[in-house]
Parts: structure tokens; sequence; C-alpha cells
């Protein structure tokens, strides 16, 4: 399938590690144009190396303020296709073992860069009648995952926030859309095996062993899967869908909504 992103020019967040490594090589096989944003230097420029014509690298942490601004000066006049809202999660902790600088924290991490990098960029994209925002956040907003109260909580504020602007602008031509993953072969699911196997004593290893087990597809997913569903919603063959919160999970989450 065409997916008619050759030369559209994208933001990735997180782009040398699981999904947003992902999502980043599998654009740059579809001859897109990338402006990878990570914090490992020596990461980015192997990947820029794939494809240099492709790539411009911001080292940083894409939830700083100065590598938004970093990434609109980048970008200039040139217009933005898309971008992939996508950087790591909170620790994981229970309710009572949190405090409220941990609260303060997942509130920056997680819900107020988010915000700051959407109105820096969606109204440019406004002006141009196209662009594709992807939010990747966790299937934790439809059914929440043990040990992992700050991300249940603070990302179900960008769900929130992803749906009231999708329906405020959806005439624009922009779209908004959230994938939620679940359990995935990356290097983040292994924090909520180590929280388990500490609470429980059970080995690191017996702990993943059995939480694969509970997937319906018996089976951990793979970033690449992840990605070419990811693919699709930054394309403008997915016009007409918005402000959808999306699970990809191996049929984990038993709602119906």
């Amino acid at each position: 399938m065409n997916l008619q992103v050759k030369d559209h020019l994208f933001i990735i967040g997180g782009a040398t590690s699981g999904f947003g490594k992902a999502i980043a090589e599998a654009l740059l096989k579809e001859g897109a144009d990338i402006i990878a944003v990570a914090r490992g230097e020596e990461k980015l420029k192997m990947l820029a190396a794939t494809a240099p014509s492709q790539t411009q690298i911001i080292v940083g942490d894409i939830t700083d303020s100065s590598i938004i601004t970093q990434l609109k000066n980048i970008v200039g006049n040139r217009q933005l296709h898309g971008m992939v809202l996508n950087a790591g999660g909170p620790p994981a902790k229970t309710v009572l073992e949190t405090t409220l600088e941990d609260w303060d924290t997942a509130y920056k991490n997680i819900l107020r860069w988010k915000v700051e990098i959407t109105q820096a960029f969606v109204p440019k994209m406004m002006e141009q009648k196209y662009g594709r925002m992807l939010y990747i956040e966790s299937s934790s907003v439809k059914q929440p995952m043990e040990n992992l109260v700050l991300s249940n909580s603070l990302r179900v504020a960008v769900v929130g926030m992803v749906k009231t602007l999708s329906q405020e602008i959806a005439k624009s031509g922009v779209t908004l859309n959230i994938l939620g993953p679940g359990s995935h072969n990356t290097p983040a699911i292994d924090r909520i095996y180590k929280k388990k196997s500490e609470q429980t004593g059970l080995p690191f290893e017996e702990v993943k062993q059995k939480a694969i087990e509970q997937i319906p597809v018996g089976a951990l997913g793979e970033a690449e899967d992840f990605a070419s569903l990811a693919l699709w919603l930054l394309s403008p063959l997915s016009r007409y869908v918005t402000g959808e919160t999306i699970t990809v999970d191996g049929g984990s989450v038993k709602s119906m909504l």
C-alpha cells in the first residue's frame, strides 16, 4: 500500500528506542523526512546514518521547552505534516507509595509538554489545512494497569485534551489521535515486571512469563507491529479518523468502549 508520505516532514519524539525508533525507521523506508529527537546523541547519529538525506536530529528531551523551541526553529517555514508525541513513562508505584513531588513530575513529563507542543504546532498545521498529530500513551487509559497510578491518571488527562481539541478543529484538516500500547517487547515494559518481582519476591523472568500468559494472543507485541498502525494514522489515508484512542494490546483490554 502506498501511504502517500514520501517527502512529508515529521517530528518523532523518543526516536532511538522502542516505538519511536520503529516509527522513525518505518517512515524513512516510506521516503518521508524526519526530525528525530532523543537524548542519546550516538544513537541519533546511527539512525541518521541510515538515511542521511532524510534525517535531521535534535539531541535533548522533547519534554523540555527549550527543545520545543528548537523544533520550531528547525521546521521554520517548511510544512510540517505530522508529529509523534512520545516520551518515557513515570516510575511504577502504587498510590500510597507516591509523593506529591511524584505527581508534579508526572504532570510535567506526561501532560504539560504535550499541551505546550500541541499549542506550538497545531495552529500552523491549521493554516496549512493539513496535519497529523499522534500521541503515544498507554492501554491504561482504557483499563488501569497495576502499579502504574501516575501513568493511569495523567495519560487520561492527555486523552481529554486531545479529544476536546479534535472536536474544536475537526474541519481544519488536522487530525489528532492516540495509540495506547499494551505489553510490547520494548525496554519500557521491564519496569512493570521489575516492580511486580519486588512486590512478590518472584524472579523477574517468572513474573514476565506469567504476564505474557495473561495476554489473549499469548505473546508480547513488537514495536514494528505497532509502527505499522502508527504510519497509517500519520498518512493522508487516515483523514476520517480523529479524536480516537486505539489500543494495541493483543486483546488485553476488556472494555467495549
